[in-house]
């Protein structure tokens, strides 16, 4: 399934896409007489890959609710996960990257973390701070995990994901080099797009075989594979499990891969108000992130 979130008035809605269109999931439920799916963003993370197999008997309704669909254009898309209660990114975890950045290849994971001010639907702007200039794109392949998951094994680590989407691990690098803290440079506001849709786990038969590319303006800057990842997301998962639980709706974005213009050994020509960055993983779908001025206070 793919399936979206986007904004409805003050809200958000849920979507599910079939076919080309857009359906609102409470109201094709409603139409169709289902009253076990969740109609929510919320209630569909809560309930982790519960919320799967009553959302397929909704799908397998939509040929007969084609009328209800809507062109995906029409809508403005949120954050395909709004409100993690974890949103946990791998740093140097690609060995193209850890080359290019003359970075040591680390021998366990780096994490660390951005906050929920930080997402970002595809097609939203993303203001840039004045007071920084050195911003970079980051292409990532993004875990959903789909149930409550502490200490597993890598050999089930995948059994606790509920799909995938693509992200962009937005970086001031003026801030984020301030200090051996990463944290300042990397949750600026919207930086951390999320989207556009959360592909469930079963269209994703080997997340190690998946196509990673960002365009800056048209221009391809990063063009790789998640074969180039130096822990794997069943091993991703497996050792944040073992210090902490995951639980659904969690977030873990696994690394980006070479081509970031940090790793640029020419003359840097950094992220500026009016480009537009794109991130593709293969069946993922393109994020879009139209950068913009911050406007003043």
């Amino acid at each position: 399934m793919i399936l979206l979130c986007y904004r409805k008035g003050t809200g958000l809605e849920l979507g599910l896409k079939h076919n080309g269109l857009v359906f609102s999931v409470p109201r094709a439920a409603h139409v169709g007489g289902l009253v076990s799916v969740p109609t929510t963003p919320a209630a569909m993370y809560a309930a982790g890959l519960d919320a799967l197999t009553p959302l397929r008997r909704l799908e397998k309704l939509l040929p007969r609710l084609g009328a209800l669909g809507v062109p995906e254009g029409a809508l403005t898309l949120a954050p395909v996960v709004p409100h993690p209660q974890k949103l946990i990114l791998i740093g140097l975890n690609y060995r193209g990257h850890a080359a290019e950045t003359n970075a040591t290849i680390p021998e366990q994971p780096v994490l660390f973390s951005k906050f929920n001010n930080a997402l970002a639907g595809s097609g939203e702007k993303v203001p840039l701070p004045r007071n920084a200039v050195r911003y970079d794109y980051e292409a990532e392949l993004a875990v959903v995990i789909g149930r409550r998951a502490r200490m597993v094994p890598p050999d089930q680590a995948l059994s606790c994901v509920m799909g995938y989407c693509c992200a962009n691990d937005l970086s001031c690098r003026d801030l984020q080099f301030l200090s051996s803290q990463w944290l300042l440079g990397k949750t600026l506001d919207k930086f951390m797009p999320l989207g556009p849709y959360l592909v469930t786990a079963d269209h994703v038969p080997d997340p190690q075989a998946l196509g990673v590319r960002s365009f800056v303006n048209g221009a391809i800057r990063q063009n790789s594979t998640t074969a180039d990842m130096i822990f794997s997301v069943a091993e991703l998962i497996s050792y944040v499990s073992r210090y902490m639980t995951l639980e659904p709706g969690d977030v873990i974005s696994t690394g980006t891969p070479q081509g970031v213009i940090l790793g640029m050994k020419e003359e840097r020509v950094w992220l500026k108000a009016g480009d537009e960055v794109v991130v593709e993983v293969d069946g993922l779908g393109r994020l879009v992130s139209r950068l913009v001025e911050e406007e003043p206070v």
